[in-house]
């Protein structure tokens, strides 16, 4: 994705929370690449000083240790800045589920910490990652921007009431927000390890290592998943838009297509195996299903397309090819 081709302002100074994490990290990287100033706030919990070490050499780029829930962090990183793209949080259903504490003091207490500090240094907009775990128990395909669910996860409450909280401090405030739903975004940088890695890149390493993953369920749970750069371009047009219209509401960020964790696999195998053709072999485990769950998720990008002229360029199979490519080229 050609970040240049957004027209987006280089005299603009971003910061970016969780700027050391998967996402962040490739927000960095294409806001530099675009001449931007960037503010990188991380506090390493899970994020990574190697996603962003080439970046170390750029004039425009500060590294800023911290954490949000210090609300003095956050007026520091604040400062001076155009745009603040949020996307530091504690994610994960199972690490909320075992920990909802921690979750909570983070993603809600940390978010509103954000949002005063935003508001203070008299930020351009405040744009945030949101998540699609918002949509809770809504059975209802595809998923549309005003009709949610309840929650099922710890991790999905706190994502809500940043969506509550951004709303209230745009109408309270004047503060401009824009919240970003994810969709199981995959790519380069993310982390393959750990309790709580991402199902894409936990089953490449797998595959990789000539190991059988385990899919929990029978395979026919589905997800819209995202390729990173489809996420990219979503943030620089919710910095980008001029549209009043866009601006204090919620966007889906997705492709618009789903697929079943059994399709998924297939694909990894089918890909992986153009470099090893030992993993087209690899037999697949099936486990039980995961607590917190959502049987299916598939996003309405309409909203999206209709406000900030959002053209996803990658979807399922182009995104793995070139993630697949990476993590052979990286781990």
């Amino acid at each position: 994705m050609d970040i240049k081709k957004l027209e987006l302002n280089p005299n603009f100074h971003v910061l970016v929370t969780g700027g050391a994490g998967f996402i962040g990290s490739n927000l960095c990287e294409s806001l530099l690449l675009n001449g931007n100033k960037v503010t990188c706030f991380d506090n390493f919990s899970t994020g990574k000083r190697e996603n962003i070490e080439s970046l170390f050499s750029n004039s425009n780029f500060t590294l800023l240790e911290g954490d949000i829930r210090n609300l003095q962090d956050c007026t520091k990183a604040c400062k001076n800045v155009d745009y603040i793209l949020h996307e530091a949080a504690l994610g994960s259903v199972p690490r909320s589920i075992n920990d909802p504490i921690t979750s909570n003091e983070v993603n809600v207490s940390g978010f509103l910490n954000m949002l005063v500090a935003a508001r203070d240094s008299k930020v351009k907009r405040f744009i945030y990652a949101a998540s699609s775990s918002t949509y809770g128990d809504s059975e209802e395909l595809p998923k549309v921007e005003d009709k949610i669910g309840k929650p099922l996860s710890p991790y999905a409450i706190t994502k809500y009431v940043n969506e509550l909280y951004a709303g209230i401090f745009s109408q309270t405030y004047g503060l401009e927000t824009i919240g970003l739903r994810y969709f199981n975004v995959f790519g380069r940088k993310q982390d393959p390890n750990g309790a709580y890695a991402a199902v894409i890149p936990k089953f490449v390493i797998q595959l990789i290592n000539h190991e059988s993953p385990t899919i929990n369920g029978d395979g026919s749970y589905s997800r819209d998943f995202t390729y990173i750069d489809n996420v990219i371009e979503m943030n620089i047009r919710a910095i980008t838009t001029t549209n009043k219209k866009a601006i204090n509401t919620v966007y889906n960020v997705a492709y618009g297509e789903r697929t079943s964790l059994k399709e998924l696999i297939n694909f990894l195998k089918e890909y992986l195996g153009d470099f090893d053709p030992k993993i087209k072999d690899i037999t697949i485990n099936y486990g039980p299903n995961r607590q917190g769950d959502v049987p299916h998720s598939l996003a309405s990008i309409e909203k999206a397309k209709t406000f900030l002229n959002y053209t996803p360029q990658y979807n399922i199979n182009q995104g793995l090819k070139k993630a697949i490519n990476w993590y052979y080229n990286n781990l």
